[in-house]
């Protein structure tokens, strides 16, 4: 019992004392998240409205597609990239790998199918009549997705939130991709993993408390969004 105090204490001491070492992967950890939930909105969102308001030959199949992929194996994911920006692969000439570049790339791909699945359910629990009326008010079809879009936003913000939790908390990816590299690539994710191995249970505790602090911060907007 008085290890785990003097750990806690510890802990709190190197969040309180701003240690360069937790700093680090902490910015690491966010800057990562945002480029990436930001490529992953870019991408899922559209898809997710494209899908959510049209009627084609085999949309059932993609919704069912876009549910499987919500629950797509980090190691998968970091297993496929590899392979494509490693030395031996196609992309292997830009030398990303073992870069923020390339966590990025594999946090996107596991974005990407939660944005558009949200955002899919959002534009599904909307008014049917929101885009007709509009075009029969003389609104241009683009003026009309971009309207939806409008009244819906807290429902979109929803699934970006959602899809940024996903990504910051991730650790497959980024011990993969990234490679764990100090002061370059080590997320609170991979520290964690890798101070505990160590022994070194109070860098890691201080690290799962921030983890827990932004998870919770995530969870708080995106209840109050929902909410909206």
């Amino acid at each position: 019992m008085a290890f785990l105090s003097d750990t806690f204490r510890t802990a709190l001491d190197l969040i309180a004392s701003l240690d360069p070492e937790v700093l680090n992967a902490v910015s690491t950890s966010l800057s990562v998240a945002l480029w990436s939930i930001l490529f992953a909105t870019l991408a899922g969102v559209p898809v997710g409205v494209a899908v959510g308001i049209t009627e084609f030959t085999g949309r059932r199949a993609v919704i069912t597609l876009l549910n499987t992929l919500m629950a797509l194996p980090t190691v998968v994911v970091g297993l496929a990239v590899y392979g494509i920006i490693s030395r031996q692969g196609p992309l292997g000439e830009l030398g990303i790998l073992f870069t923020p570049k390339a966590m990025v790339i594999g946090q996107t791909i596991l974005a990407i199918p939660i944005v558009a699945n949200y955002t899919l359910g959002t534009v599904k629990g909307a008014d049917p009549r929101i885009v007709p009326t509009a075009l029969t008010l003389g609104a241009g079809p683009f003026q009309s997705v971009r309207l939806l879009v409008r009244e819906l936003r807290f429902g979109i913000m929803a699934a970006v939130i959602a899809g940024f939790g996903r990504v910051v908390a991730e650790v497959g990816v980024a011990m993969m991709l990234g490679g764990n590299i100090r002061g370059y690539t080590r997320t609170m994710t991979t520290a964690i993993a890798m101070e505990t191995g160590k022994g070194e249970f109070a860098l890691g505790l201080a690290l799962g408390l921030i983890l827990m602090g932004v998870a919770l911060l995530v969870n708080l907007f995106l209840n109050l969004l929902q909410q909206r």
